[in-house]
């Protein structure tokens, strides 16, 4: 049955990831054998060639996925292929039920729900329903993330709170606590929540716009395992540490900027490899201080923490690596320090002595500030439009797009498009994660019988 494969797809994947890791810088032959089995099963079972799994299969094992199997198909590239499109409603709904399956209040799974959706709305598909299963509902069935837990308020002012969100689903930790910054804002002019024991709370750009919304100057960061090795060092330290600004305007769309402080990021670099591209020098570092270019090798390095990503700026001092570092260090600080939280290079997610997952208990900062204390905020807003426009109006590169775009552009372009074509578009990948979810519980089969993209 479609549920008994998927069931066994989940296991093949398990298998293989395994089998990678053990397998170290040099790939026997019988391991490669053993990895080729395992894929041909899994592509077999409709396991999309997109999947992670297969990446590594083709860069690291060298296994071509787009040969002819032993079942005589052969796979085709979902980059060729018009991907179905789900509405926002009905995905941010079924986010919503599963969540509930899972043990998150109704209530909260609507919060969570809805950081989600945002995400896919503005086309950051990495962080909507890309997550939901991998993130967040496997994190949860293997018990190392709570699906509701009390927020405790540690030590609280008028203009500041320390918040311990008990290692429960930072998707609503963190709308909540943005919140709280806004209101002390709205009282006092300035407002900052700290938190501690919360976990990934999605698109850093959701509170940013929360704040934007509500005629306020927003501020976020967080912190995340450790992925950035510090300029001159080779160990991954620092996790991707993102800073996000959110500034309201006149335009259609507010001013947010949301930007890991890594010069790339993991799915870069897969997407490198897909193309057969070199990773740029200066993006990666590994323990014997090279700039790594070959994408392959890399893919497998950065799990096995033989390299790291370097900081925005690049590796050493040539391009001011330095700074990116910098920066990711302050937002560490601010998510770890202030509220005595734990610090990225101790959220790897594994017991270290015993390789048991545990909880990645992540740190995040919100900051708050109420332009009407400076000035009314339509008057602050036509400011803000004024610049970002002689900005966009300035000389174009005449090798380049034609347009020039200020944060948050691209993504309410993104948004526009999804909402007059239908929506989310959804690779195979995904559409495997949703049939799964549902063929997990009863009430999801009854609901959704049928999604958009089957037949």
């Amino acid at each position: 049955s479609e549920t008994t494969s998927l069931c066994i797809m989940d296991e093949i994947r398990a298998k293989a990831q395994a089998l990678a890791l053990n397998g170290g810088s040099e790939i026997s032959a019988e391991e490669k054998l053993q990895y080729e089995s395992l894929l041909k099963q899994f592509l077999e079972l409709g396991g999309s060639h997109d999947d992670r799994l297969v990446l590594i299969g083709s860069t690291i094992f060298g296994i071509d996925i787009k040969a002819q199997h032993e079942s005589g198909k052969v796979l085709i590239d979902e980059k060729e292929e018009v991907l179905p499109r789900v509405e926002f409603d009905y995905l941010e709904e079924f986010m919503e039920d599963v969540l509930v399956e899972y043990g998150v209040p109704a209530d909260e799974a609507k919060v969570a729900g809805d950081v989600l959706i945002s995400a896919d709305k503005r086309g950051i598909d990495s962080h909507g329903i890309g997550r939901l299963k991998p993130i967040y509902c496997d994190r949860m069935r293997d018990g190392i993330l709570k699906p509701t837990a009390p927020l405790s308020i540690v030590k609280e002012t008028d203009s500041t709170a320390v918040v311990d969100g008990n290692c429960g689903l930072g998707l609503v930790i963190g709308p909540k606590c943005m919140q709280m910054a806004i209101d002390k804002a709205k009282k006092c002019g300035l407002g900052m929540v700290v938190v501690r024991n919360s976990t990934h709370y999605g698109m850093a750009g959701y509170y940013a716009l929360m704040a934007a919304d509500q005629g306020c100057i927003g501020i976020t960061g967080t912190n995340a395992r450790p992925s950035i090795a510090p300029t001159f060092g080779v160990d991954p330290m620092l996790g991707t540490n993102p800073i996000t600004w959110g500034i309201p305007s006149s335009d259609p769309f507010p001013f947010v900027l949301d930007c890991a402080t890594s010069i790339c990021q993991r799915g870069k670099i897969e997407q490198y490899a897909r193309e057969g591209k070199p990773t740029p020098a200066g993006q990666v570092v590994d323990r014997q201080g090279r700039e790594r270019t070959d994408t392959d090798q890399i893919l497998l390095d950065l799990v096995t923490g033989q390299c790291a990503l370097a900081p925005l700026g690049g590796v050493g001092t040539a391009l001011s690596g330095y700074k990116g570092y910098g920066y990711a260090t302050v937002v560490e600080l601010l998510s770890s320090a202030l509220q005595n939280g734990a610090v990225s290079p101790d959220l790897v997610g594994v017991d270290r002595k015993t390789g048991k997952k545990i909880p990645m208990c992540l740190g995040h900062w919100f900051i708050v500030i109420d332009i009407e204390r400076f000035l009314p905020v339509e008057e602050f807003k036509g400011n803000v439009k004024s610049l970002l426009q002689r900005l966009r109006d300035s000389a174009k590169d005449p090798t380049g797009p034609g347009r020039i775009y200020t944060a948050g552009e691209v993504e309410y372009d993104a948004f526009t498009e999804r909402t007059q074509n239908g929506g989310t578009p959804l690779g195979k990948s995904l559409q495997n994660d949703m049939i799964q979810l549902r063929s997990q519980f009863p009430k999801l089969q009854a609901k959704y019988p049928k999604f958009p993209f089957e037949g």
